[in-house]
């Protein structure tokens, strides 16, 4: 006979906050891209509200399973996505000059987004079952560098600039969160630097190297790989304080910037809510880091401490960069923006990782003896 038993406790300590701050900015976001795409049909529109939905419905399924367990199979799990980055390199076709996603009948799916939450599940076991503690030196980081050059080089092979990116900050976020001795962290500074003409001269695409060099002077190529940039901060600029209004944006009904949907889904905001838009939605990426920063400050075991404060940092990044792309202070790698921007795998994969932190906050707060047997 199948016996279940499902503990109440966990619903009467679900997180409802951090659940509702990552529904509302999902509908932002759903609202936004109808504004973005209104021109172009409701296709792309009716794609995202799917994978919002299942996102949903995963954020919240997750959270009931116990964080332990996802622990005990993370390197399992590692390794499936780790095989399904070569098959990506290998099988799939290239779409833009880029291999990243697999088709499976009309699902189409990006791994490395996924791959995002599992190198912070891979480094948070890492450091939980090392029971002496930091700080640590170069000789102990041995295994999290292997672990975080592995997905990184993959995705670097897609080419994925963005998204390794995140990888590897968000790795680095968390190595340092966990302890680096001094004298390690400025070995591993001055071989960055090393590397970094290497790196420019061999491993970066010409027009990874073009955007880069487009950033530090956006006029060199207005037409070119600086329009997107040049186009976006006018975005911005143009809605001043209140906004033009639902649709009505013209740089977004123009279609001026290409990738308004994705990428700069953030300047569609700027230019039809304004600076009140803006800074509203700002906000909401605000306390939704610092709500799962404190869920990391009550966890009372190492694993548990690190997903949280690796899943912040992720939306930490994520957000820093998008914005920076859009305003003009950093340079465009193709950073989407969390549950803003149009992608099914990222949003599904943003939500797995809050899914996973509503878990961790479920199981810390105090709960009294209630549990449901179903027979």
């Amino acid at each position: 006979m199948l016996r279940l038993v499902f503990d109440r406790r966990l619903i009467k300590n679900f997180d409802w906050f951090l659940f509702l701050i990552t529904l509302l900015i999902s509908i932002i976001g759903l609202v936004n891209l109808y504004s973005a795409t209104y021109q172009t049909g409701f296709k792309v529109f009716q794609k995202q509200l799917v994978w919002v939905v299942l996102g949903v419905v995963a954020m919240v399924l997750i959270s009931f399973i116990d964080y332990r367990t996802l622990e005990r199979y993370t390197h399992h799990m590692y390794a499936v996505f780790i095989l399904l980055l070569i098959t990506v390199l290998v099988f799939s076709k290239a779409i833009l000059g880029s291999k990243r996603w697999i088709s499976i009948g009309p699902v189409t799916i990006q791994p490395s987004e996924f791959v995002k939450i599992l190198i912070i599940l891979v480094l948070a076991k890492f450091y939980y079952n090392d029971f002496e503690g930091g700080p640590y030196g170069l000789r102990d980081l041995v295994k999290p560098i292997l672990f975080i050059a592995l997905p990184s080089v993959l995705v670097l092979l897609q080419p994925d600039l963005g998204t390794a990116l995140i990888i590897l900050l968000t790795s680095a976020s968390l190595v340092l969160f966990m302890g680096v001795r001094l004298k390690s962290l400025m070995f591993i500074l001055v071989l960055i630097l090393g590397f970094s003409y290497p790196a420019w001269r061999f491993a970066l695409k010409d027009y990874q190297k073009e955007r880069i060099e487009t950033f530090l002077d956006p006029s060199r190529d207005p037409l070119g790989s600086g329009y997107n940039a040049i186009q976006s901060q006018i975005a911005v600029g143009s809605g001043k304080f209140l906004g033009k209004g639902f649709k009505k944006g013209s740089q977004t009904q123009l279609r001026f910037i290409p990738e308004q949907h994705t990428d700069f889904a953030f300047s569609v905001i700027s230019e039809e809510w304004g600076f009140i838009g803006a800074v509203f939605t700002l906000l909401l990426y605000f306390l939704l880091i610092l709500w799962i920063l404190d869920v990391a400050s009550l966890a009372k075991d190492k694993f548990s401490m690190a997903v949280s404060f690796g899943v912040a940092s992720m939306f930490f990044w994520h957000t820093l960069i998008n914005i920076g792309m859009i305003t003009g202070i950093m340079p465009v790698v193709g950073v989407p923006l969390p549950l803003l921007s149009y992608g099914g795998s990222s949003a599904l994969a943003a939500m797995m990782g809050i899914g996973i932190v509503l878990g961790i906050r479920m199981r810390k707060l105090p709960m009294s003896n209630e549990r449901i047997v179903l027979e």
